[in-house]
């Protein structure tokens, strides 16, 4: 394979499609705390009614194989059923505090909505040099994410001009649309660019991700190591592994 600095260009890709969460913006490290506050909250209240011992949510190995990358309900479903635990799906319009898989997917949200409104967004440096050089160069850009939360944050990061179209939890809904790491959100962004997904590139720093920009037929997938993952990110279908994206930036 090609040196990092010049596999995006012109000439080989049309489009990258960018994950936001730990890949544009450090807000992977807000939605992985508001999951190990939410998930211990019920689960040392379950332990405490079943007087069981509590095993807290472990933001190593729960967070990044059961949770990261995924739309938020599907996380909650993942997670409970790595510990065997059932409940009701409920309903989305659910109050955050039902103990239902809506329930508990609303009380992270309302986490996070804090975490934003509390001015906690940061946009990674290397991150908006890349997008404004491979704009530069015409290369077209989107946002690809399962947040709903997707405007907001970049608006807190001072990037929402940056991107042509975004495909995030609310488009996923809209258009039921398969989340991660089914390749659906993904191809839609393709058509949405008119892109082919051969010319175009998916970055993503969950395994559930570049998961996608496999099965999607892509034809380059990044993966953003900002934690160690690298060996499972090159495992589970990246082609290139960077802890930063100025390592992408054309020379």
């Amino acid at each position: 394979m090609s040196p990092v600095q010049t596999t995006i260009t012109p000439g080989r890709f049309d489009a990258v499609l960018f994950d936001l969460d730990g890949v544009l913006t450090s807000t992977a490290k807000i939605h992985s705390r508001c999951w190990k506050t939410m998930f211990d909250d019920f689960l040392r209240r379950r332990a405490a009614e079943r007087k069981e011992p509590f095993r807290p949510f472990d933001l190593e190995t729960d967070y990044k194989l059961y949770v990261d990358g995924k739309p938020r309900y599907e996380g909650v479903r993942s997670f409970l059923a790595s510990r065997h635990i059932a409940l009701s799906e409920g309903a989305p319009t659910d109050r955050s505090t039902a103990d239902t898989v809506c329930g508990l997917g609303n009380r992270k949200d309302e986490l996070v909505k804090a975490a934003i409104e509390r001015g906690e967004v940061e946009a990674y440096p290397g991150s908006v040099a890349l997008v404004r050089r491979l704009r530069e160069q015409s290369i077209r850009t989107a946002v690809v994410s399962s947040s709903n939360n997707c405007e907001e944050v970049l608006r807190a990061a001072g990037m929402l001009e940056l991107f042509e179209t975004r495909v995030d939890g609310l488009v996923a809904s809209t258009l039921h649309l398969r989340g991660k790491p089914e390749p659906d959100t993904f191809l839609e962004a393709a058509r949405v660019l008119g892109v082919s997904p051969a010319r175009a590139v998916v970055v993503e720093d969950a395994l559930a991700g570049v998961e996608a920009g496999r099965a999607g037929g892509f034809g380059l997938v990044v993966g953003v190591d900002r934690g160690g993952s690298g060996d499972a990110l090159r495992t589970h279908g990246a082609d290139v592994v960077v802890t930063d994206l100025e390592e992408l930036l054309l020379s």
